[in-house]
């Protein structure tokens, strides 16, 4: 792609969590600042708790405790009494007494012992939302080994449950969500798009912008990243209602929050603009942002970011390369494609 094919609005905009933010906001996170490979991690500060206790302490109070409840609760289940547990994950049996009330602060090799000799997952033991109940367990079940499709029906028929999905399709490929990472072309491509099929074009980041009422590094450096959220979310719900017909270009870290890339799924027609990381890296400079360039490790850390986001932007409608074409060639492609899909419900 030509270095005008793929601008994202301004130089003076980066990726922070994957929102839109200004450069004043510090750091990409899409795109790594520099050193961010290579700098030493800060010493942990020892946070006093409202009951007096330091932080290790009060996680003491609460995390094994909790534990041991859990190592309890599962050994009952199978049926095995303390001594048979010991003997198959091969600990002493003292040791795991000291587990089970709470006293015992095991290494990630015994709890690994232990989970295997309780037939779960190691997340089941040490604590996860989907064993907090028997129902939460069945479903895992009926999930378990599932194959990529199978697992995408059950996802959008849980969306038409859950999500306030319609079940239109024709209303859902009139909302158009673009996905990828800064310098995939979302907001040139998006906005091209847009006007080629008479939509409105919605760059997401200036309506979470909007409903908090100040910029996004802001947004983090004022309320956090759970705060950041939930404008998100909330700015996702709101486009969704305001415009039957849509563009929307999302930030890039959006599929970072579950929820609310569930919410998009679930009523967007949704394309993942990719593209290979150096043409990213190289979008973004051409924009004058020269920051990310700078670290000897920012492109493995772009890989990294793009890797660990992969799997979830794949879960898009449509995914569409905009490497190695020109403006024209990317937006040509892409009209093409959309329209179509538009086309096969109307």
């Amino acid at each position: 792609m030509s270095a005008s094919a793929d601008f994202e609005p301004s130089a003076t905009r980066v990726e922070r969590d994957g929102a839109v933010a200004s450069n004043a906001g510090g750091a990409a996170a899409d795109v790594a600042p520099q050193g961010s490979s290579s700098a030493p991690a800060a010493p942990v500060a020892v946070v006093s708790q409202g009951n007096g206790l330091d932080a290790p302490a009060a996680a003491a109070a609460t995390v094994l405790p909790a534990l041991a409840e859990r190592v309890r609760t599962l050994r009952a289940r199978r049926g095995l009494t303390r001594k048979a547990l010991a003997a198959a994950a091969g600990i002493s049996e003292r040791h795991l007494a000291n587990l089970e009330h709470g006293t015992g602060n095991a290494s990630i090799l015994i709890l690994h012992q232990l989970a295997a000799a309780l037939h779960c997952a190691l997340a089941e033991l040490v604590g996860d939302v989907t064993t907090d109940s028997s129902e939460w367990l069945l479903i895992r079940e009926l999930l378990e080994n599932r194959s990529e499709a199978d697992l995408r029906r059950a996802r959008l028929k849980l969306s038409e449950l859950f999500d306030n999905a319609t079940g239109d399709e024709r209303l859902r490929r009139s909302h158009i969500a673009l996905v990828g990472l800064r310098g995939a072309g979302k907001s040139t491509l998006g906005r091209m798009l847009a006007e080629d099929l008479g939509f409105p074009f919605v760059e997401l980041g200036r309506e979470i912008e909007k409903l908090a009422g100040c910029g996004i590094p802001q947004i983090h450096s004022l309320y956090g990243a759970n705060a950041y959220r939930r404008y998100e979310r909330r700015a996702v719900e709101e486009v969704i209602q305001i415009f039957p017909e849509v563009v929307m270009a999302t930030p890039g870290g959006l599929v970072s929050d579950s929820a609310t890339f569930n919410l998009v799924l679930a009523h967007c027609y949704t394309v993942w603009l990719q593209a290979d990381p150096e043409d990213h890296m190289r979008r973004v400079r051409e924009q004058g942002d020269l920051r990310p360039m700078s670290g000897p490790g920012a492109m493995e850390d772009l890989r990294r970011i793009l890797a660990g986001r992969a799997s979830f932007y794949a879960k898009s409608d449509l995914t569409y390369r905009t490497s190695g074409k020109t403006l024209e060639q990317a937006f040509a492609g892409l009209r093409s494609q959309v329209r179509a899909a538009i086309a096969e419900v109307g």
